[in-house]
Formats: structure tokens, C-alpha cells, sequence
């Protein structure tokens, strides 16, 4: 996944804001709370850095993602006991996961609200019949 595509995908969840911080960092929000992050990972051994993200996770995804090739805790989140993960690696055949992650995280963090935020903004909202 590229930035503009990760970007693209962010934008397209209900009521998510963006701002671009912390050197320059694609910072993608949902009810004023961070749920994904959009910038470069490692560098390559040709000195460029290539697309990373960075996620919130469950306990369960976080203990799993972080055996796995192509993803890591991601730095200073994970050494402060949060649970993020950073995704390094961005061939194609991650996309999947990495949307899938995605709308994770933002379910997540949006559960995190309060439940007055949840009303104001549509989210989380049990049917009414």
C-alpha cells in the first residue's frame, strides 16, 4: 500500500480527521483520538525509506503481529505498554491485512469514547427498531 492509498482508505471511514504532525506523519483520527499513522519505516540498505503504518491492535493481534514478518511494535507506542504495531513491510500481498488492521484499530479507539462522542458522531450506535 502506498501513502496516498493508505491515505485514501482513511479518509473513506465515517468521520475521520487528518493532520499531518510529528515530521511530517500522516495522522488519521477518529472522535480527536489517533487510530492509524501514516509515514516511513526503516531505512532500506539504499539509504530510502519505504512506506510504513501503524496501527492499534487487541492484545491477542498485538502478541501475534509481533512475530510476524513485515510488522513490528511500533516504536515509542509499544515501549510505553500501548499496543501498536507498525506494519514495514508494503508489498501488495499485505494490502489485505493491513485494511483489515486498519478497521481494527479504528473500531478500537472509537470504542474508547465516550458514549456521548459515540452519539455526537453516529458511531457505535445500536439500531433502533
Amino acid at each position: 500500500m502506498t501513502n496516498d492509498e493508505f491515505n485514501q482508505f482513511c479518509a473513506a471511514l465515517p468521520v475521520t480527521t487528518h493532520v499531518v504532525q510529528w515530521g511530517g506523519a500522516d495522522v488519521w483520527k477518529v472522535g480527536g483520538k489517533v487510530f492509524a499513522i501514516g509515514g516511513w519505516g526503516p531505512k532500506q540498505s539504499d539509504g530510502k525509506a519505504l512506506p510504513a503504518f501503524v496501527f492499534k491492535t487487541s492484545d491477542l493481534n498485538f502478541d501475534f503481529l509481533s512475530h510476524q514478518e513485515g510488522f513490528r511494535p511500533a516504536p515509542y507506542m509499544a515501549s510505553r505498554g500501548m499496543k501498536w504495531i507498525q506494519q514495514v513491510d508494503n508489498s501488495a500481498e499485505k494490502d489485505e491485512a493491513l485494511t483489515y488492521y486498519l478497521k481494527e484499530s479504528y473500531r478500537l479507539v472509537s470504542l474508547g469514547l465516550t458514549k456521548k462522542k459515540q452519539r455526537e458522531l453516529g458511531l457505535n450506535q445500536q439500531p433502533t427498531q
